[in-house]
């Protein structure tokens, strides 16, 4: 009998150290880069989507529908310098970890490398398997974005160059808001209404921004169903999917404040981009 008791005292620090363990290796397995900052994504670079096979053309010069793009671009420039020209400058940012912060007010919780290990990967390779998913129609249709036709200056004027004047069509900004709002809506279904309209509005900040026509951004924001479909094949993506819900969970029942200043952003988000 004495010694099983004294056997207790090692029993429990072996499974204190089992646990330490386990606490500690709840985070992801490192991925490679495919260019400094951008992950790899889910998908084989052959099993992204094909943009130019399943979008239509973007509209032609001329038409209804180009008319159209033009006329919400010159409304939506009536928006510079205010507090939703501000939100669209910060969400131009895609690189990490700041983005990781976009959906953190809708969602209702921190998203950061620390408290959402998990969710912060899956966000950082989806935005690689979205947002180049549009780089076969942008390659071929050569359309050239509106700072390019109206001459005033996008909010975010250093893109000019790093994305390129003739590849406004479809959207990869959108593509990628898209598919990380889809991700959150199923890791926390009961925030969907608020992640979705935050997917819309992010999308929104292209045209306000003068970097995307508008049918740039719809055509681009199939782009990225398209991708979150596809990803759903991947079983690393629905493992990932899986420990994801799980610190999500743990997180909110925490009740952990968001990564951003809610009232300044939902400020800004009053202001919608004017149809005409």
């Amino acid at each position: 009998m004495t010694r099983s008791f004294r056997r207790w005292p090692l029993a429990f620090s072996v499974l204190l150290l089992c646990g330490c363990a386990t606490e500690l290796t709840r985070q992801p397995a490192p991925v490679p880069e495919l260019k400094p900052g951008r992950l790899v994504g889910y998908l084989p670079i052959g099993e992204r989507i094909d943009s130019r096979a399943i979008l239509p053309a973007p509209p032609a010069v001329g038409s209804a529908e180009a008319a159209s793009d033009e006329a919400i671009s010159r409304a939506a420039l009536r928006l510079r310098d205010s507090d939703r020209w501000a939100l669209a400058i910060r969400d131009a940012n895609v690189n990490f970890p700041d983005a990781a912060g976009i959906y953190s007010c809708a969602l209702g919780a921190p998203i950061d490398a620390e408290a959402t290990p998990y969710t912060y990967q899956l966000l950082r390779r989806a935005a690689s398997d979205a947002g180049y998913a549009g780089d076969g129609a942008k390659a071929f249709y050569k359309r050239g974005r509106p700072f390019v036709i109206n001459k005033q200056l996008p909010c975010t004027p250093e893109e000019k160059d790093s994305l390129g004047a003739d590849r406004s069509y479809p959207s990869g900004h959108s593509a990628t808001g898209t598919v990380w709002a889809l991700i959150l809506v199923e890791l926390a279904p009961d925030r969907a209404v608020a992640l979705l309209k935050r997917g819309q509005a992010y999308a929104e900040s292209r045209v306000v921004c003068n970097m995307h026509w508008q049918s740039d951004t719809v055509q681009g924001r199939f782009v990225g169903a398209y991708s979150y479909s596809r990803m759903q094949a991947s079983p690393e993506f629905k493992a990932d999917m899986r420990a994801a819900r799980e610190e999500l969970a743990a997180v909110r029942a925490k009740k952990l404040a968001p990564t951003r200043d809610c009232q300044a952003e939902a400020k800004a988000l009053q202001t919608t981009v004017p149809l005409f």
